[in-house]
C-alpha cells in the first residue's frame, strides 16, 4: 500500500493533461473538442507506445535493488534518460513532418482537420520531455519510491491548468493555448527527473554518461513492450478512427469516454506499479514464494478496487459529462458509452495487474505474442464486423471489451504456471 497509494495519485495524474483539455477545449465547441479527439487519440497512443521507457526500468532497477547493487541501478537510470532524450527529439522531428498525414488516416472530417493538426503540430513538441519524464518515473519506482512521482505529477498538472486557462480564456489562443500550455508543464516535470536522477547518481558514484551496453538492454527490452503496447494501442487508434467514420457527434462523446477510460486505467495501473516494483525486487533476491504472494495479494486488490470504480462511475456519470460539452446529443451518446465502460472496470483491473506482474517479472515475450495474439485474433475481427455491419458507437465498445477479455485469458496462463518467476539479478531468458 506503500507503494500503491502514492502511485494511484501519480498515474490518475497522467492523464489529466488531455482530461483537462478535453474539458477546456470541450467549451470552446463541439468540432475543436472532435479535432482534440483525433490529435489526442494519436498522442495518447504514440506516447504509450513509449511507456517501456518507464517498465523496463522499474522491473531492471527493482531487480538490482533487490540484489544490493544500488550503483547498478543508479547507471540503469541514467541509461534510460539518454535513451529517453534520443527517441524524444526523434519523434518530434517525424511528427512535424507526418502530422497533416496522420490527421487525414485519423478519417477527421473537413471542418475538424483545422483543429487537430494544430493541437498535434504543437503537441508533438513537448515528446522528448515526456519521454524523459517516463524514465525518470521508472527509475523511481524501481528504487521503491512512488511518492516523488506523485509530487511531480501533481506540481506539473497544476501548472498546466493554471497556463491552460490564461491562454485559452486570457488570450485568446483556443486550441492552440491548450496544447502549449500542456507542452511548457511537462518540460518543468522532465526537469525536475533530471535533476533527482543526477542527484542520486551521484551518491552512488556512478557513471552518468551514456552506456552503450545499458542502453542496447533497455532498448532490446524495450523492442518486445513496443510490440506489446502497439497492438494495445493499434486497437484503441482503430476504434477513434472508426468512430470518427460514424459522425462527429459519436468522435466526440468516443473521446469523453476514451478518456474517463484511460484515467481509470490509469489509476488502476497502481496496483500494477506496485507489482512491477515489488517482483522485481523479489525476484531479484531469489524469493520466488514472495513474488508469487505479492502477485496474488495485487489481483484480490484489483478486483475490489475495479468493481468500486465501475460503480461510482455509473452514479456520477451524470454529474462528469456536462463537465466537457455543452452539446446535448454528444451529453446523450456518452452518457451510454459510460455504462459500458463502467461495467469494463473489475475485468480491466485483473488484466492491469497481471500485465504489472509479468512486466515486473521481466516476462515481455511472453506479454508481446498474448497481446497480439488478442488484438488480431478477437479485437480486429469484432472491429471488421463493426464497420462491415455499419455498427454504432456502442457496438465499437462492445469491441473492445472482447479485446479485454481475450487479454485476460492469455495473462492468466500464464500467471498459474512457474515460468515467469526466473530469479535473479538480470533476466536471462
Amino acid at each position: 500500500m506503500r507503494l500503491a497509494v502514492p502511485a494511484f495519485g501519480a498515474l490518475a495524474a497522467e492523464p489529466l493533461y488531455i482530461l483537462v483539455d478535453t474539458a477546456i477545449v470541450g467549451h470552446l465547441g463541439t468540432n475543436p473538442l472532435a479535432g482534440l479527439a483525433v490529435a489526442g487519440s494519436v498522442l495518447t497512443a504514440t506516447f504509450a507506445i513509449f511507456n517501456f521507457l518507464a517498465y523496463s526500468t522499474t522491473g531492471a532497477v527493482a531487480r538490482q535493488l533487490g540484489a544490493g547493487n544500488r550503483r547498478a541501478a543508479a547507471e540503469i537510470g541514467a541509461d534510460g534518460l539518454w535513451l529517453a532524450a534520443g527517441l524524444g527529439v526523434f519523434l518530434s522531428v517525424l511528427g512535424l513532418a507526418l502530422a497533416p498525414v496522420i490527421v487525414d488516416a485519423m478519417g477527421a472530417s473537413d471542418r475538424v482537420h483545422p483543429f487537430a493538426q494544430t493541437y498535434l503540430l504543437i503537441s508533438i513538441l513537448g515528446a522528448p520531455a515526456l519521454l524523459v519524464t517516463l524514465a525518470g518515473a521508472g527509475y523511481l519506482r524501481g528504487l521503491q519510491d512512488t511518492r516523488t512521482t506523485l509530487v511531480i505529477a501533481v506540481a506539473s498538472n497544476a501548472a498546466n491548468i493554471l497556463i491552460e486557462v490564461v491562454f485559452v480564456y486570457g488570450l485568446d489562443l483556443g486550441i492552440a493555448g491548450s496544447a502549449w500550455g500542456t507542452v511548457i508543464a511537462q518540460y518543468g516535470a522532465a526537469l525536475a527527473y533530471i535533476a533527482i536522477t543526477a542527484r542520486t547518481v551521484q551518491l552512488e558514484h556512478a557513471s552518468v554518461r551514456p552506456r552503450a551496453a545499458g542502453i542496447r538492454a533497455a532498448a532490446s527490452i524495450g523492442g518486445r513492450l513496443v510490440v506489446r503496447t502497439g497492438s494495445l494501442l493499434a486497437a484503441f487508434l482503430a476504434a477513434t478512427a472508426i468512430a470518427s467514420r460514424i459522425g462527429d457527434d459519436d468522435v466526440a462523446a468516443h473521446q469523453i469516454a476514451f478518456q474517463m477510460f484511460l484515467f481509470l486505467a490509469l489509476s488502476l495501473d497502481a496496483l500494477a506499479i506496485a507489482a512491477q516494483s515489488m517482483i522485481g525486487r523479489f525476484l531479484g533476491a531469489d524469493d520466488s514464494n514472495e513474488a508469487r504472494a505479492v502477485a496474488r495479494r495485487m489481483i484480490e486488490w484489483g478486483v475490489g478496487v475495479g468493481i468500486v470504480f465501475g460503480v461510482l462511475l455509473v452514479i456520477l456519470r451524470p454529474v462528469i459529462v456536462p463537465l466537457f460539452t455543452p452539446d446535448p446529443d454528444v451529453q446523450a451518446l456518452a452518457l451510454q458509452v459510460l455504462v459500458i465502460v463502467a461495467v469494463m472496470q473489475p475485468l480491466n483491473a485483473v488484466v492491469f495487474v497481471l500485465d504489472g506482474i509479468l512486466i515486473g517479472a521481466g516476462d515481455v515475450t511472453y506479454l508481446a505474442v498474448a497481446m497480439l495474439a488478442a488484438t488480431l485474433g478477437v479485437f480486429a475481427p469484432a472491429a471488421a464486423a463493426v464497420l462491415a455491419l455499419d455498427g454504432g458507437l456502442l457496438w465499437l465498445w462492445g469491441a473492445l471489451v472482447l479485446w479485454m477479455g481475450a487479454r485476460g485469458v492469455g495473462m492468466a496462463a500464464r500467471y498459474v504456471g512457474s515460468g515467469w518467476q526466473v530469479t535473479g539479478a538480470v533476466r536471462t531468458v
